[in-house]
C-alpha cells in the first residue's frame, strides 16, 4: 500500500510504503531515485503486522523504486502508480508525487 500526505505548504509529500509482514522474514529495504539506490539507507520497520516506512519526497516528481527483501531478492510494490522498464530487463515501481 502507498499513501501520500502533503505538508500544509505542499513543499513535501510524506509517502508511506507498507507491505504485508509475510513478504519478508528478516528485513526490507527500499531503494530508488530518492536515495541513489542505496539498500542501506531506508529500511522498513516491522510493526502491527506489516513492514512500513515514510519517505519525504519533493512534489511534482516521479520516483523509481524497488524493495530489497531479506538481502536476497528485488520486489516491486503491488500498489505502485505505474511500472517502467529498467536496464536489467525487469521493471521498477514508480510513485508519482503530484502538486
Amino acid at each position: 500500500m502507498i499513501s501520500k500526505e502533503f505538508t500544509p505548504k505542499r513543499t513535501v509529500c510524506k509517502v508511506t510504503l507498507s507491505l504485508p509482514a509475510e513478504w519478508a522474514e528478516k528485513e526490507v529495504a527500499v531503494a530508488g531515485d530518492f536515495n541513489d539506490w542505496d539498500v542501506e539507507s531506508e529500511k522498513l520497520e516491522k510493526k502491527e503486522g506489516s513492514w512500513t516506512t515514510t519517505l519525504r519526497l519533493k512534489p511534482e516528481n516521479e520516483y523509481n523504486f524497488k524493495y530489497f527483501v531479506d538481502r536476497k531478492r528485488w520486489e516491486n510494490d503491488d500498489a505502485a502508480d505505474k511500472y517502467v522498464s529498467n536496464s536489467f530487463g525487469t521493471e521498477n515501481s514508480v510513485v508519482v508525487v503530484g502538486k
